[in-house]
């Protein structure tokens, strides 16, 4: 537990909080007037890491065309979408990046209807009267023809303290030779108990999207309004990035990257995913 809690630390290090850079600071690329200032769709994000749009943004490519996947100008795109004020992402982290995603041999391009990514919704609920955050986690499924976003799962405190299961010697439990008594003693763990959780697996872990579509249907959750949205991409092999919006002046406005860190291993991978779904 406490070698994973260091790796938590070091991962969630890498993405947030190293010193913040300027937007044309050493090692930046400026916008020579060519690019349209603002990435306005997140669909302009996927068209601009993989160069599928003219410089101007005007023109779509398509395979075939001179400039589809042109190195060149993905360079200059992917170099563009990193946001180059707030953010805290290392200059040799990032250039590490778009050498690998760029590289003549093996380039790497995201797909908008291909799995690995996914929407993080901040909202605001009704719950039983009082105003709460809850997180949405939503990713796009085949349906028919086309696809359709989902809820996939949902973060929300007010569920958490629901279940407080004991560990330890301290945990209560239901006696291995409770089969001879016809599980007669379900009582005390059914009904006499304020924490029936205590009686569930070693790996049981409550189904929050569950109980949030139940508590819905019985009318205690009521949708108010959606806060922010951000995006998460697993998409380029043994890297996790974050995309946020950016409201400002300037070029580096937009649909841009917030964080970026490099994982080596799946085990890693679901340190990073339980830290976005917060889950202990």
């Amino acid at each position: 537990m406490k070698k994973l809690s260091v790796l938590v630390l070091l991962l969630i290090s890498s993405i947030q909080f190293a010193p913040g850079q300027g937007l044309y600071g050493p090692g930046q690329v400026k916008d020579d007037g060519r690019f349209a200032a603002s990435t306005k769709q997140l669909n302009q994000f996927f068209r601009r890491f993989n160069a599928e749009e003219s410089q101007d943004g005007l023109t779509r490519y398509y395979a075939g065309d001179e400039e589809y996947h042109n190195r060149e100008l993905r360079e200059k795109y992917i170099n563009l979408l990193f946001d180059n004020q707030t953010s805290s992402i290392p200059q040799n982290l990032k250039q590490e990046f778009v050498t690998l995603v760029n590289s003549e041999n093996y380039p790497q391009f995201l797909n908008f209807h291909r799995e690995n990514w996914f929407a993080e919704v901040s909202t605001v609920f009704l719950y039983k009267g009082k105003r709460e955050d809850i997180t949405l986690y939503m990713r796009l499924q085949p349906e028919g023809l086309g696809y359709e976003w989902v809820i996939d799962k949902v973060s929300f405190d007010s569920f958490k303290n629901f279940f407080n299961k004991e560990e330890g010697k301290g945990k209560p439990f239901l006696h291995p030779l409770s089969h001879e008594l016809g599980f007669m003693n379900l009582r005390k763990a059914l009904q006499d108990s304020k924490e029936p959780e205590d009686y569930t697996p070693k790996d049981y872990k409550p189904d929050y999207l569950t109980i949030f579509l139940y508590e819905i249907k019985n009318g205690n959750i009521k949708f108010e309004t959606v806060k922010g949205v951000r995006f998460h991409f697993f998409q380029i092999e043994n890297w996790y990035f974050e995309v946020s919006q950016f409201n400002r002046p300037g070029f580096n406005t937009g649909w841009l990257i917030s964080s970026l860190t490099k994982y080596q291993n799946e085990e890693e991978k679901e340190v990073i995913l339980n830290y976005i779904y917060d889950q202990e």
